[in-house]
């Protein structure tokens, strides 16, 4: 028993390094925070095994979940509801280009269209976000901005921009002063800004979609699609790791250039124990570690335990409610939605 606590030990703290190591430097590591729930599980269940056999080893995994603490809060969250809380409310959406679950031609699309307007986020973010100016009821650009009263910032990643195209879009219901791209990439895959005037202050927001994970979820479904697509998606899982550790450093450099107080939101495609999520943690905050209640899993498949859609903000902006919109189901992602506060600022 002794060896296998002081092993389990020895892999724990291996684990938790690896979300400060830059896939970049080894491109491996970035698999290894997948990991860190299962460890936390055994050093648990070690844990009270110790106990109860009256063992003084039991030491040793209480350290190691205590050294695991910052996991745990990024894992799970007890904050109040708070639904009725005032600040400036923001909601992300990765849209899945509003016809992605649809079941009959327009329906789904109508209907997500409809619950987008309807919800009172002062600034609204979409990742694969559709636009189709050949179809009256499919132009979402008019039907959540001009129609909605929403100034809009919208850019291209794909597509036709007098026809049909997707990519990265901003609503406010704030002047939009200024915007722009922080970088491009192939796909639906992207960032951009836009400098929303609040009152007297000027609020940056940040709209990113970084490198997909491109699991085929389908595949995994039953025990079978795990033994034959495990490879593929272990090889998938390596190449997007390292893909977003460097779409992470140009984001970061441009955050931390910013002249205003920012909120950063988007589907990051990177779980709570992640390289990318730790290196933001740094500087910025997380709304869900904020102001969160249970797990917030954000991701609308079979593999449902995954939260990889977040939201970070300066330390000046403080998140008082946070809430995943699991009604919301047209998409592979589930909407989620923060309201923030901070010193001086009036609704």
């Amino acid at each position: 028993m002794k060896v296998i606590t002081w092993l389990i030990f020895a892999v724990t703290l291996l684990l938790f390094a690896s979300v400060y190591i830059s896939p970049e430097y080894y491109q491996y590591v970035g698999l290894l925070p997948f990991f860190i729930p299962v460890i936390l599980i055994l050093n648990l269940f070690l844990l009270v095994t110790l106990i109860l056999s009256w063992r003084k080893l039991f030491l040793i995994p209480l350290i190691a979940l205590l050294l695991g603490y910052k996991f745990l809060l990024a894992t799970f969250q007890i904050h109040p509801k708070n639904e009725d809380a005032d600040g400036l409310k923001v909601l992300t959406y990765n849209a899945h280009m509003f016809y992605g679950l649809r079941k009959s031609e327009g329906a789904q699309e109508a209907n997500v269209l409809s619950w987008l307007q309807d919800q009172p986020a002062d600034v609204k973010v979409f990742q694969e976000f559709y636009q189709d100016n050949t179809t009256p009821s499919r132009d979402a650009v008019k039907i959540l901005g001009k129609e909605s009263n929403y100034k809009v910032s919208y850019h291209i990643t794909d597509g036709n921009p007098n026809k049909r195209s997707n990519g990265l879009a901003i609503f406010s219901k704030y002047p939009i002063i200024n915007d722009g791209k922080v970088f491009n990439a192939q796909g639906t895959n992207g960032a951009i800004f836009a400098d929303i005037l609040v009152k007297s202050d000027t609020i940056r927001i940040y709209n990113a979609h970084l490198e997909s994970m491109n699991i085929d979820s389908d595949g995994l479904e039953n025990l079978d699609g795990v033994k034959e697509n495990y490879r593929q998606t272990l090889g998938k899982l390596q190449r997007g790791s390292l893909a977003r550790s460097k779409q992470l450093k140009v984001l970061i450099e441009h955050m931390n250039n910013s002249p205003h107080p920012l909120i950063l939101l988007g589907d990051l495609n990177e779980i709570p124990y992640s390289y990318t999520y730790f290196k933001l943690g740094e500087k910025y905050q997380n709304a869900f570690e904020n102001a969160g209640r249970g797990f917030g899993f954000t991701y609308n498949r079979i593999l449902f335990f995954l939260r990889i859609d977040h939201i970070f903000s300066s330390e000046k902006l403080n998140a008082v409610q946070f809430k995943t919109h699991r009604e919301v189901d047209y998409s592979d992602h589930y909407p989620i939605s923060a309201t923030f506060s901070w010193d001086g600022f009036e609704k």
